[in-house]
């Protein structure tokens, strides 16, 4: 195994780091629902969430207009649903959710807990108005 002082890189440069285990996460507190965590390191250019359905919950039909979305499912197990019908998923499906499609998801009778994952939303931004043109 390579020491990790060997490996080669500018000094100062951002080196990996575990953040946590997503089945000690979804399993700490089984009463908790929504987002159990959310990567907040920062510089980053991805944001992820690990999120709990609550047993027989669900999260509403919605889409995301702008991003794509890469979700695992971690534990638990339910169904994903999309405007090709209903998918079931379990821990292991890893679900590619395009940009504008529209999904919904629906937990079993464990729960469901899973991490999504996509581009960094560029933080809000304060506009001035419109100039007025100038004669």
């Amino acid at each position: 195994m390579t020491d990790p002082e060997e490996l080669p890189g500018a000094a100062g440069a951002p080196v990996p780091r575990i953040l946590g285990n997503t089945g000690a996460l979804a399993a700490s507190d089984p009463e908790a629902t929504g987002a159990l965590w959310r990567l907040a390191e920062p510089g980053r250019q991805l944001d992820a969430n690990l999120i709990r359905v609550p047993p027989r919950g669900s999260i509403d039909a919605h889409a995301e207009p702008d991003l794509d979305v890469l979700l695992l499912v971690v534990s638990g197990d339910g169904t994903l649903g999309s405007a090709a019908g209903p998918h079931p998923v379990e821990p292991g499906s890893l679900v590619w959710l395009p940009h504008g499609s529209v999904r919904s998801v629906t937990a079993g009778p464990d729960g469901l807990s899973y991490v999504t994952v996509h581009r960094r939303r560029p933080g809000m931004q304060i506009r001035s108005g419109p100039r007025a043109r100038q004669p």
